[in-house]
């Protein structure tokens, strides 16, 4: 019986190690899924951003048709990265609207020159208080507003070319 005893620590760092090696070897599940799907907007009004858009509010979000939703900030290196994807929605006809984060009139005013303005709205969120609502951790992310004001679709970072088909394939679904 003793004998046995001494094995012990040996066999449940055996144990130990298989459960390990099994785990490293399974493949995780990386896709981090939105509590907001299938959820309404948050309740919100921001301000214009910039003069020569509207600013942005819930409401806007339930006027019937679905809609894109970007949050962004000038100062985002992957937004800038970003922005031929968001040119190519809008060219196929997805409405884009944009939730600046943290920003200045002059540095937004500054991307849409450098880098397209793909948006018909942005409001201005300077505290990050709707980004925060919206369970938003991080610039950029996208949602799609199905015409009711309910979120159906969260892309998480930037859209890249090898994302645009997902994004209008979420798009055609919310409508």
């Amino acid at each position: 019986m003793r004998r046995i005893l001494l094995f012990l620590p040996l066999g449940a760092f055996v144990l130990i190690v298989a459960v390990f090696a099994f785990r490293l070897h399974a493949p995780g599940d990386s896709i981090v899924r939105s509590r907001m799907i299938g959820k309404p907007m948050p309740a919100f009004v921001l301000k214009a951003m910039v003069g020569s858009h509207p600013g942005l509010t819930a409401a806007d979000l339930r006027a019937g048709r679905p809609r894109l939703v970007n949050v962004f900030g000038s100062w985002c290196i992957p937004c800038r990265a970003e922005a031929p994807q968001l040119e190519t929605l809008k060219a196929r006809g997805l409405p884009i609207d944009a939730i600046a984060i943290r920003d200045t009139p002059g540095d937004v005013a500054a991307f849409l020159k450098d880098y397209g303005d793909p948006f018909q709205r942005i409001g201005d969120d300077p505290r990050s208080q709707v980004q925060f609502a919206l369970g938003s951790s991080g610039v950029p992310e996208t949602f799609v507003v199905d015409g009711r004001g309910i979120i159906r679709h969260q892309h998480i970072g930037d859209i890249r070319p090898e994302h645009v088909d997902e994004i209008v394939k979420a798009y055609e679904a919310a409508r």
